[in-house]
């Protein structure tokens, strides 16, 4: 393995992200024991130092994070742990610990994410007169209104403005990801796909 760097007090600052969506979940730190313990566990393994001692994720409350890969920055002075979390990251109940906003902007890579937790909460809630439900309860709907969107996206793309190529796009990718969940399929399913494809 590549040397890491660890600091004096021999840490080294995780940044943890979630592997389907790619949103950052949380800034920890881990030593050389956890570093290994991680390794060979398959599961994350930090070092807290407010209690001063090892920590694995999520051993007391259940919300352990299953390490897909760990990668090294430039300088060897920083991980990034790329998981698959069983639940929150933060102690908060959050999903993240990073939800207290300074500044407000647009971040495109959490709206789908967003799309498909809120898709996840219809199935659960499934509130009356909800469009997103009706999608999720009829496949062929939601089919119909992929292929129908498709056509406007391309439509848009040979003969509208730029914001109307958007405007259709949006609304592609919103029914293309109530079809996928209605089938019980999430994008990231599709996206390892692609990356396989890419090898």
């Amino acid at each position: 393995m590549t040397e890491i760097s660890y600091d004096e007090h021999g840490l080294i600052p995780v940044v943890v992200q979630d592997d389907a969506s790619g949103e950052i979940l949380m800034l920890a730190y881990a030593n050389a024991e956890a570093v290994e313990l991680t390794l060979s566990s398959g599961e994350l393994h930090l070092w807290s130092r407010s209690r001063n001692q090892l920590w694995h994720k999520g051993a007391s409350s259940g919300n352990t994070q299953r390490v897909v890969a760990l990668r090294l920055d430039c300088d060897r002075d920083a991980l990034l742990a790329i998981v698959t979390p069983a639940g929150p990251a933060c102690h908060t109940g959050e999903r993240s610990c990073f939800f207290n906003a300074v500044s407000k902007g647009d971040v495109p890579h959490e709206a789908l994410p967003a799309l498909e937790r809120t898709l996840d909460q219809r199935e659960v809630d499934r509130p009356e007169g909800s469009y997103s439900g009706q999608l999720l309860d009829d496949s062929e709907l939601a089919a119909a209104k992929v292929l129908e969107e498709a056509g406007e996206v391309g439509r848009a793309v040979i003969g509208e403005s730029d914001e109307r190529v958007d405007e259709e796009a949006a609304d592609l990718l919103f029914h293309l990801t109530a079809l996928l969940h209605s089938r019980g399929h999430s994008l990231a399913q599709a996206q390892r796909v692609l990356l396989r494809r890419q090898r």
